[in-house]
């Protein structure tokens, strides 16, 4: 009896392509948001009832309670934070006014193999001058990406959740 010199195994199709870009470093970013300008870190770690509080001002979950915070020597606040875009996390800087209202923002580590959009100059601006009290709501205050929807909706979530942790932890 002869058995066939062939055997058929199921092969899976596997993608290793990379698409994370850094932009900025921690430092990069400082100094794009407060050029000039002498930042010392104020890390925060959040209470339950801060968290709480920020939960329900914003509808966006507090995923970590340490905030990582740097104050600006002109009074300004500099904060690091992540959202996961669709599958990757989209780590952001967001540089505050002494007000409390968004001074820029700057996307520092983009891992997602599309909807990069979100590092549009003109797209970023829509935050300047934001506050807690603003929406912030895509497609009402804050105009989407086509083919960035998610990415641009997790990036305004952040920042409203960073506008909130500003007002009740920070100031």
């Amino acid at each position: 009896m002869k058995l066939n010199q062939w055997a058929w195994l199921p092969v899976a199709a596997i993608s290793t392509s990379v698409y994370a870009t850094t932009y900025f470093t921690t430092e990069e970013a400082q100094q794009a948001i407060f050029p000039g300008e002498t930042l010392a870190p104020a890390f925060v770690t959040l209470t339950d009832q801060q968290a709480k509080k920020i939960e329900d001002a914003t509808d966006v979950n507090v995923r970590h309670k340490d905030i990582k915070a740097w104050k600006a020597s002109g009074g300004g606040w500099f904060i690091l934070d992540e959202v996961v875009g669709k599958h990757e996390f989209i780590t952001y800087a967001v540089g505050l006014n002494p007000d409390g209202s968004v001074k820029q923002i700057e996307i520092v580590d983009y891992r997602e193999s599309y909807g990069y959009e979100v590092r549009n100059p003109d797209w970023r601006k829509q935050f300047t001058g934001k506050t807690s009290a603003a929406p912030l709501k895509l497609e009402q205050d804050i105009h989407s990406i086509s083919g960035a929807t998610l990415s641009a909706r997790h990036v305004t979530d952040g920042v409203k959740r960073v506008l909130a942790t500003y007002a009740i932890a920070l100031k």
